[in-house]
């Protein structure tokens, strides 16, 4: 069973960065796609980035152009760099291992993970 742990999360400087990393505590991403969701209270579940264990990284329009994703296979590790941090970018920040073994896609959906982190809390403040 994949069990994946979050950290890095806390309370940041509006316009600053955060570094987010989820390492595989138990099993193996495999070739899995991974990704990061955040999730404002009120509002859904929404996936900011991904990394398929062949294929290129995929970003939501809320992040692309400041966000940057990489997976460390070897060591079992997910990593998020988020830049420019709006306060939009509050949240439950969580990592996630697709259901499905597709090397070369990852999704943005939620739905079809199913391994998740427990989350970690983000927050934006001047």
């Amino acid at each position: 069973q994949l069990t994946l742990v979050e950290s890095g999360g806390g309370s940041v400087q509006l316009g600053g960065s955060l570094t987010l990393t989820c390492p595989a505590s138990r099993g193996y991403f495999g070739s899995r796609g991974v990704g990061w969701f955040r999730q404002a209270p009120g509002t859904e579940r929404e996936g900011i980035a991904c990394k398929s264990y062949r294929g290129e990284p995929m970003f939501s329009a809320s992040v692309e152009g400041r966000s940057a994703i990489s997976r460390d296979d070897a060591a079992e590790k997910l990593v998020l760099h988020l830049h420019n941090l709006k306060p939009e970018d509050s949240g439950v920040y969580y990592c996630a291992a697709d259901a499905d073994s597709r090397p070369y896609y990852c999704r943005l959906q939620p739905s079809p993970h199913d391994y998740w982190g427990q989350g970690t809390q983000v927050t934006v403040s001047s």
